[in-house]
C-alpha cells in the first residue's frame, strides 16, 4: 500500500478501534487505489482521500414506541451520511438488533462507493436501527416506523436525503414512514424510494438488486467466457428480497439454481430448486426445512454456511457481511466455480476476497454487483422529481444499460491497471476518481 494511504489507514485504526467492519471496507478501498495514487502524487498534496474517509454525519438518536400492552419501549435509530460531492445523500435504512455505528460507516462508505458507479448523481448514506420486526404485530411495526421517522425527519429531504429499503425494512415499513411524514409535513414528494407503486413507487424496485446482480453476471460470463447463463448451476446463500429475484431471473434466463441457504440451513438439488416455493417461504416467513414437505428427497444441511461445500459453476452471496470466508473460497475455487458475485454488502472476507483474485476466480464486489437497487432507486427519484412513472419495461431496460455501464467501466480501469480480473481494483479506482475529482472541482 502507498506511504500516504498507510498513514492514513493506521491513524483510523487507532481513531475507531471498535469498528472493525468499518476498517474492513476502508482497508480494501485503500488497497485498491494505490496504484492510481502512485500515478496522481498531486492527491496526497491535497489531502483528499482524509477526507474522504470520514462521514459528514454520524448521528444516533433515541426511538420511543408504544407496544401492544401499553410499555414505552426504547431502541436507538442512526444515521451515517458520508459523503455527497455526487448528489444528495442516498443509502438504505436497516432493522437489525445486531446493528451499530461500524455497521453503519461501513454500509454508508460502501453506498457511496457504489452510487459513484450508477452514473446517477447521488452521494452516500446509510441508516436504520436495532429494532427487530420479527415478533412484532403489524400495529407495534407501524408505531415504531412512525416513531423512527419522526427522528429521521432531522436528517432526510428530497434534495438533501433519500433513504430506501434495506434488510429488515420492505415497502410495507416504507408506507409507513411516508404516511407520518406526509402528515407531518402536508408534503408528497420524494423523501423516500422503495415506496409501493401506487404512491409514487417505481416499477421494479423490489426485484432490481437481484435482477442487476444477474444482469451483471450475464456481463461477466460474456466478456470472460464468451457464454451466458444456459446450463448454469448456481448457489446463492440468503432467501430474501435480493436473492429470490437474482434466482427467479437466472432461472428464467436457463440457469438452475442448486442450492440456496438462510439462517434455518440449506436446501440442495442438482436438478433445480423450485423457485416460487422458496419465494412462498420467503413471503409466508415459514422455516426453511418447509421445502421438505414437498421435495422430501431434497438435500438438507443445518449449517448455513455448508452451502459454500457444494459445487456449482456460480456463487452468489446475498445474505450478509463475510459469510463468504477463506475455507469457504478455497472450496468453491476447487469445485470449479466459474464466478463469484457479492449480492450483499461486503459479504466476502478480504482474505477470501484477495484469494480469488490471485487464483483468477472471477470476482465482482458488491458496490458493483448489487448496484441494481439503488440505481433502480435513483431512476424512482427521477420519476418522483417528475411526476411520472415508468413502465416496467422502461425501468428494467434502464437497469439493463446501467449495470452494462458499470461493468464495462469496472473491467475497462483493471485492464488499464494491469489486470482485468481484479474487478474490485477497478471498481474502486473507478469510484474514486469519480469522487476525487467532485470533491477538488467543489473545493473540498
Amino acid at each position: 500500500m502507498n506511504q500516504y494511504l498507510s498513514m492514513l489507514y493506521s491513524e483510523l485504526e487507532q481513531k475507531y478501534p471498535t469498528q472493525p467492519e468499518f476498517l474492513q471496507a476502508v482497508l480494501e478501498f485503500l488497497n485498491s487505489i494505490s496504484d492510481y495514487i502512485n500515478q496522481n502524487p498531486n492527491i496526497v498534496e491535497t489531502d483528499v482521500v482524509r477526507r474522504m474517509l470520514e462521514p459528514d454525519t454520524s448521528a444516533s438518536f433515541k426511538v420511543v414506541w408504544e407496544d401492544d400492552l401499553g410499555n414505552l419501549q426504547v431502541n436507538r435509530g442512526y444515521k451515517v451520511q458520508f459523503n455527497q460531492a455526487l448528489g444528495p445523500y442516498k443509502g438504505g435504512l436497516r432493522f437489525n438488533p445486531n446493528v451499530n455505528e461500524s455497521i453503519f460507516k461501513f454500509l454508508a462508505f460502501e453506498q457511496t462507493l457504489k452510487n459513484a458507479l450508477t452514473g446517477i448523481p447521488m452521494g452516500g448514506s446509510k441508516g436504520g436501527s436495532d429494532f427487530n420486526p420479527k415478533g412484532k404485530s403489524e400495529r407495534e411495526i407501524k408505531r415504531f416506523c412512525e416513531a423512527f421517522m419522526i427522528e429521521l425527519m432531522k436528517y432526510s429531504g428530497p434534495d438533501f436525503d433519500v433513504p430506501a429499503a434495506d434488510s429488515g425494512v420492505g415497502i410495507k415499513e416504507i408506507g409507513y414512514m411516508f404516511g407520518i411524514y406526509k402528515r407531518i409535513t402536508n408534503r408528497h414528494n420524494g423523501v423516500l424510494t422503495s415506496k409501493g407503486v401506487n404512491y409514487g413507487g417505481s416499477y421494479v424496485r423490489p426485484e432490481a438488486t437481484g435482477f442487476g446482480l444477474i444482469y451483471m453476471t450475464l456481463h461477466l460470463l460474456k466478456k470472460f467466457y464468451h457464454t451466458d447463463l444456459t446450463g448454469k448451476t448456481i448457489l446463492i446463500s440468503g432467501c430474501g428480497n435480493v436473492s429470490v429475484p437474482a434466482a427467479e431471473k437466472a432461472t428464467s434466463l436457463g440457469a438452475k439454481v442448486v442450492g440456496m441457504s438462510n439462517i434455518d440451513g440449506v436446501i440442495h438439488d442438482e436438478n433445480g430448486l423450485d423457485i416460487e416455493l422458496v419465494k412462498r417461504i420467503r413471503d409466508e416467513k415459514l422455516p426453511l426445512s418447509y421445502y421438505l414437505e414437498k421435495y422430501p428427497d431434497t438435500n438438507y444441511f443445518i449449517n448455513s454456511k455448508d452451502l459454500w461445500k457444494l459445487k456449482a459453476d456460480i456463487a452468489l452471496p446475498c445474505a450478509t457481511q463475510n459469510e463468504l470466508d477463506l475455507e469457504a473460497a478455497k472450496t468453491l475455487n476447487k469445485n470449479g466455480v466459474l464466478a463469484v458475485l457479492e449480492g450483499a454488502n461486503m459479504p466476502t472476507t478480504l482474505d477470501a476476497t484477495n484469494f480469488f483474485i490471485e487464483n483468477k476466480v472471477l470476482f465482482v464486489p458488491g458496490k458493483a454487483a448489487n448496484a441494481g437497487g439503488v440505481s433502480v432507486s435513483g431512476l424512482e427519484m427521477t420519476q418522483n422529481a417528475t411526476h411520472t412513472q415508468w413502465p416496467f419495461e422502461v425501468v428494467d431496460q434502464r437497469l439493463k444499460e446501467i449495470m452494462k455501464s458499470i461493468f464495462d467501466g469496472i473491467y475497462e480501469t483493471a485492464e488499464a491497471f494491469g489486470n482485468p480480473y481484479d474487478l474490485v481494483k477497478g471498481a474502486n479506482i473507478k469510484a474514486f476518481e469519480k469522487l476525487y475529482l467532485a470533491m477538488l472541482e467543489q473545493g473540498y
